[in-house]
């Protein structure tokens, strides 16, 4: 079974292509379900609703979460609600921006 620790490991490999940061630390995960069958559903978002690389950023997901043995199913789940914001971002990346007051 997947854990959600080794499905967020995986998806650091996956960069927002524009920004250059992966899709964890930049926030953009929102949820990982997983069922008894090792299907798994990804909730994530993208810095923008206009975001010009977000079906690149998809098959990026898919292509990385492939790799995991056991898997089976591949969900995603484009969501805007709540929408992006910097305070999502994990803290070394906010720092790396010079953002930690948010």
């Amino acid at each position: 079974m997947a854990t959600d620790q080794e499905i967020r490991k995986a998806l650091k490999d996956v960069k927002d292509p524009e920004l250059g940061y992966n899709i964890v630390d930049l926030g953009l995960i929102y949820e990982i379900i997983t069922d008894k069958l090792n299907n798994i559903t990804i909730r994530y978002s993208l810095t923008s609703p206009a975001c010009p690389e977000g079906a690149t950023i998809e098959k990026n997901m898919r292509d990385r979460l492939r790799l995991i043995d056991g898997i089976k199913e591949i969900k995603t789940e484009l969501t805007f609600t709540p929408a992006w914001t910097m305070e999502k971002m994990s803290e070394e990346l906010r720092a790396e921006f010079g953002l930690l007051g948010i």
